[in-house]
């Protein structure tokens, strides 16, 4: 499952070989712009910030420190998200 190692910055890290798909995956509209802005400030590819966000989940950790926390919260008003954590299991899709 590991790879080979590569510096990072100043650090020498032991790269994990991943084997990626594709997937159709349907979120809410104004979350996968804030996910898509957070992505383009943070310079990586979506698809890799989700990846971070979920691993970190996984293990009970917050992904984010506060400096990403505020951009979060400034792209959330761009985009006007207003949903919570507390709105996770309670979003009805509306038709159309």
């Amino acid at each position: 499952m590991h790879g080979s190692s590569r510096a990072v910055g100043c650090y020498l890290v032991t790269m994990v070989t991943v084997n990626r798909v594709q997937t159709g995956l349907r979120i809410e509209g104004r979350l996968l712009k804030v996910l898509k802005g957070l992505a383009e400030y943070l310079d990586m590819p979506l698809g890799e910030l989700v990846e971070g966000i979920v691993l970190h989940a996984f293990d009970g950790s917050a992904p984010f420190g506060q400096p990403t926390l505020d951009k979060i919260a400034q792209l959330k008003q761009v985009y006007d998200l207003e949903l919570t954590a507390a709105d996770a299991h309670r979003l009805l899709e509306q038709d159309g």
